[in-house]
């Protein structure tokens, strides 16, 4: 019986794999497809003809990596200062009792019930006076606001897993408050920012809502809007370049994510040899 466990799971993992990975291997198929193809009612994974002028037109037709570019931009500055303003938050959060506390956890809880909707009306005005709106610099902060609560829940649960007494240990060898941060804190907390940046990136990345109401400059769209202007008048989709953009826009979340995978497995015991 014992001899089944392992076979039995390696095919469950392959078929959640597959299960995971399916939706992605039928949008490049789609990619590739021609659009009598695409609207025929005959289902096949692979295409009977490969058409890769799905990605010269959707590289072309609508300026996809003019807005590529702008989705960047505002995806890396909101992560970093989404990142940079989490981690000594979190700390305080996770570390500190009393009032503060509960005022951060509080502000966190609250900023998560209301809907989106209800803010945009006044947070467009107040860009608009502020001179932010229709601009990449006010969709950042923007994007930063909206995404720092939940990078401070999920850092703050970091923190608290690291245990006080590896600080307590540091401060009894004479080190200071800083160092004992430096050397030992942030070290343990790299997984958590790793994450926390992953899925602060894509957040960013994927965000439709606010680019759709805060952006009218044609020059500003971030690729959400662009994607959507694949779909033309009387709900008329361009399947073939649509599917070709949505292909080119997972591109920088997956690098992304290979980049910083590392960062989740390593130095996770690394502050706690060093003082």
């Amino acid at each position: 019986m014992r001899t089944l466990v392992r076979p039995a799971q390696y095919v469950a993992l392959a078929l959640y794999i597959l299960f995971l990975g399916f939706p992605l291997l039928w949008l490049i198929s789609a990619s590739v497809k021609s659009s009598g193809e695409l609207n025929s009612l005959t289902v096949s994974l692979l295409p009977s003809e490969w058409h890769w002028d799905n990605y010269t037109e959707a590289l072309e037709k609508q300026g996809l990596v003019r807005s590529a570019a702008n989705s960047l931009i505002v995806a890396l500055a909101s992560t970093a200062l989404s990142v940079v303003i989490a981690v000594p938050a979190s700390y305080v959060l996770a570390r500190l009792k009393g009032k503060v506390r509960a005022a951060g956890v509080g502000w966190i809880l609250v900023s998560q019930v209301f809907p989106v909707v209800l803010i945009i009306l006044p947070l467009y005005l107040i860009l608009r006076t502020l001179g932010l709106a229709d601009n990449l610099a006010g969709l950042t902060l923007v994007h930063t606001t909206y995404m720092l609560p939940f990078a401070l829940w999920m850092l703050q649960g970091y923190v608290a897993a690291i245990p006080v007494e590896l600080e307590e240990a540091g401060a009894v060898d004479g080190a200071s408050r800083l160092t004992v941060l430096r050397t030992i804190v942030f070290p343990l907390l790299a997984p958590g920012v790793a994450a926390t940046a992953m899925f602060s990136f894509v957040s960013s990345w994927n965000e439709f809502f606010f680019a759709l109401v805060l952006l009218q400059s044609p020059e500003n769209y971030t690729l959400p809007i662009t994607l959507n202007m694949f779909v033309g008048g009387e709900g008329k989709v361009a399947l073939g370049p649509l599917a070709a953009g949505a292909v080119l826009a997972a591109i920088p979340s997956i690098v992304f994510f290979s980049i910083l995978r590392r960062k989740l497995t390593s130095g996770l015991m690394a502050g706690a040899v060093k003082g």
